[in-house]
Formats: structure tokens, C-alpha cells, sequence
């Protein structure tokens, strides 16, 4: 079986829960590490035990060393990176969201198709318990017809300022004042991973932020972006509608990322919170209720329901990293036992299904066309947003070549436990 060799770019807070289970994983063979501060590159080899560093990007694009690359650096980069690496004969592994500008997604999909490498955008939204269950049951018939649907991710960037002024002055602006639909893939995954049809047009609205004007506004940041929070109504072909909102200055925690709402015309999901329910109804008209919290909540947020200051706790994350009995987690190299696996769980299945799509050279769940149909409703979003909220079309890049499989997200579990 051919290994994978592979270079992991840029050296920060996300990629350290990457290195080890790309290291763990039986089908990688060599781990190498590069940043343009060599300081944190030594630190990533000697704490993580990397076979070697890189001096640049450059570099490691130009070696036959490494078959493969992992892009962790800042997201304006990330489109541009993984263009040079696929022209560069390397497999690709990005870090979300796939690229910034609609030209680099459609050349990283022509490339792709191309050169038949392996990309991945390694995007948790499709590993969320949430999106896992709708779907599954929405594939089964069950839900019936699927008209509308809600998700969002609350990711308050005030928190975070104080991390991004550690790096290179007002650098952190560039992260902070990004425009919300320009990382909408949490929230878009979710949904669209779930139903049938394409996004096909597109409104969007932002609000203006007046609470950190030195963030958010013209000359603020590197965009011009003048919105912290914003959202945006998708229409698909099939007529159905999906509302997703990226808000990056509200009064909000965790869980960060959700599906609110799926709404079908035989059952209906929603979540409140840590409350999950389905809603079904029966020719007659009438309804019925089944509580889904113990398969979809992480099983230490079950496990601790009874424990005094439940609600606050769980808010500000605690118990929320680890598994739920819905994310099949047997199905993950044993070699991961042990490892740490970040937001909700989902680490380990991004590794292990980029790995899974270079051994076997099927397409990756979030192969470049999935992916692109994730981020394209944010960038043509933010363009309407701009211009007061006109309604626009979305690009379509196609379908992978019908010769190529998909790997499958999923491996089903028992629910009936859980009930």
C-alpha cells in the first residue's frame, strides 16, 4: 500500500491537534512541518516528533520527500496554496474554507479533475451529530420532501482578540475582520450534505458593526468589510429555501455550530440548545414527538445532566468536545485510542477519510466539488450583502466525473439504544 508523506503548513493553535493523528494514522508514513517562524516549527518537531522541518512552502512543494500537504495557515491563503500544491503533484488536505475567491475554487476543481489528486477540505460541519442524523433520516424517504431549513455559527471574535494580537501586529485584523460569509461551511455543510438539489441563487444581508469600529469597516480590515454578522437565504433547485447566519459578534458560546431547523413534509427536526426533537405527522394530521438528546448530545453532556451548574457549564463548552453515540467511532483507526479530537468529536473522521480517499483514490466526503458547493453561497452572499441585498446566482462547477466514488461520512449505529 502506497503512504502517505506528508508536510503540514503552518505551525498554529489548529494544526496541533492534527499533527498526531496524521501521525498516528497507519497509512502515514512521514510527517513534516513548516512555518515562517522557525521557532514554532522546532517546537512542532520536537513536541509532536515530526520526521523533519521545512524552510518554506517553496520548498516543501518542490520535494519528493512528501506526496502530500496540510494547510493550516491564515484563510486568505488557503485557495492559493492548494493550487500550488496540486500543480505541484500533491495531494491536498485543507484547513476551511477552501479558498476566498471564486477563481481559485474553480481552478482548484479543474485541477483536481485534472490530475486525479486528492483534495479534502477538512470542513466538521458533516461530522456534526446534527447533520449525521438529518442526513441519514432524511435519506430513508421517512421526512418526506425537504422545504426549509436553518443553521448558523455563533462564533463571537471579541474572545478571541486577545490571541490573534499575538501575531505580527495587526495581523490578527485580518482574522477578525473577515467577512462572515466568507467562512460559511460550518453552516452550509450541515444542510446542504443533508438534501438533494443545488443552491442555485442567493440573498444576503450584514449588520454593521458599531461595537468594535476598529475591526469592523472600511479601512478596518483587509476586505473593507464593514459586517460582523450577517445572513443569507439560499434557494435551491428543488424550490426549497435554507437560512444561514454567521455571526461573529453576539452574545453566544456554544454549542457554536448548529442545524436550528429541518423542516420536511412527513417530519421535521429541530434543536434548542442541547434539546433535540423530531416531529412527525401522520396522514391524519396528527403529530408525534421523539426526543433525540441522548443519540445526538455528546455522551458527556448526558452523562452529566445531573451536575450542579449543568446549563452554564455546558454553555461555555464544557463536555462538548467529546463523541456522541450517533458519530461512529469504531469505525476510526484503533491507533487513535487516546488522541485528542476537537469540535464535537470530528477531528478524527476528517483524518481518517482523507487518508481512507488516498489509499483507495475515492473521493473524499468534502471532495473539491463538495466543497466548493459549501463556500460558493458565502462569497456570492457577501457580494449581494454589499450591494444592499440583491438576490444572485450561484456558480455551478459541476459534479466529479461519474467514474469516481465518494466516500460515504457515515457508518450507521443502533438509535433504538439511544431512544
Amino acid at each position: 500500500m502506497k503512504k502517505i508523506r506528508i508536510a503540514f503548513i503552518g505551525c498554529g493553535q489548529f494544526c496541533r491537534y492534527f499533527v498526531p493523528l496524521f501521525k498516528a494514522h497507519p497509512a502515514v508514513e512521514f510527517v513534516a512541518v513548516c512555518d515562517k517562524f522557525p521557532e514554532r516549527a522546532k517546537q512542532f518537531k520536537e513536541e509532536y516528533g515530526a520526521d523533519r522541518i521545512f524552510d518554506s512552502f517553496d520548498e516543501a512543494i518542490a520535494s519528493s520527500e512528501i506526496n502530500a500537504v496540510a494547510i493550516f495557515t491564515q484563510r486568505d491563503l488557503h485557495g492559493p496554496m492548494a493550487i500550488a500544491a496540486l500543480k505541484a503533484g500533491k495531494n491536498v488536505y485543507s484547513a476551511v474554507p477552501m479558498a476566498l475567491d471564486i477563481n481559485d475554487i474553480l481552478e482548484i476543481v479543474r485541477l483536481v479533475k485534472e490530475t486525479g489528486l486528492t483534495y479534502m477540505m477538512g470542513e466538521t460541519g458533516i461530522y456534526r451529530p446534527a447533520s449525521i442524523y438529518c442526513r441519514k433520516k432524511y435519506a430513508t424517504g421517512d421526512m418526506g420532501e425537504f422545504v426549509y431549513g436553518e443553521a448558523q455559527y455563533n462564533h463571537d471574535m471579541k474572545r478571541l482578540y486577545n490571541v490573534f494580537q499575538y501575531t505580527e501586529g495587526d495581523q490578527w485584523k485580518k482574522m477578525a475582520g473577515l467577512p462572515p460569509f466568507f467562512y460559511p461551511t460550518h453552516s452550509t455543510s450541515m444542510v446542504l450534505s443533508a438534501v438533494k438539489g443545488k443552491a442555485v441563487k442567493v440573498v444576503g444581508f450584514g449588520y454593521e458593526d458599531k461595537i468594535d469600529p476598529d475591526i469592523f469597516g472600511k479601512g478596518m480590515n483587509y476586505w473593507d468589510n464593514p459586517f460582523s454578522n450577517c445572513s443569507m437565504l439560499i434557494k435551491l433547485d428543488t424550490g426549497a429555501v435554507i437560512r444561514i447566519s454567521e455571526n461573529r459578534r453576539v452574545a453566544w458560546r456554544h454549542p457554536e455550530t448548529y442545524i436550528s431547523k429541518f423542516y420536511c413534509t412527513e417530519g421535521s427536526y429541530e434543536c434548542s440548545l442541547m434539546q433535540h426533537s423530531l416531529i412527525k405527522m401522520d396522514e391524519k394530521g396528527s403529530v408525534s414527538y421523539e426526543d433525540l438528546s441522548n443519540l445526538l448530545n455528546p455522551k458527556e453532556i448526558t452523562a452529566n445532566k445531573g451536575a450542579d451548574g449543568f446549563m452554564n457549564l455546558a454553555l461555555n463548552g464544557k463536555w462538548q468536545d467529546t463523541s456522541a453515540p450517533i458519530q461512529e467511532v469504531a469505525r476510526l483507526p484503533g491507533e487513535f485510542d487516546g488522541l485528542i479530537t476537537g469540535h464535537g468529536g470530528t477531528h478524527g473522521f476528517m483524518v481518517d477519510d482523507f487518508c481512507q480517499a488516498f489509499v483507495t483514490g475515492k473521493l473524499s466526503p468534502t471532495n473539491a466539488w463538495q466543497a466548493a458547493k459549501y463556500n460558493l453561497p458565502g462569497l456570492v452572499a457577501h457580494k449581494s450583502a454589499m450591494q444592499g441585498g440583491v438576490v444572485l446566482d450561484i456558480p455551478d462547477f459541476g459534479e466529479p466525473p461519474a467514474e469516481l466514488e465518494v466516500l460515504s461520512p457515515d457508518r450507521f449505529v443502533n438509535e433504538e439504544d439511544y431512544k
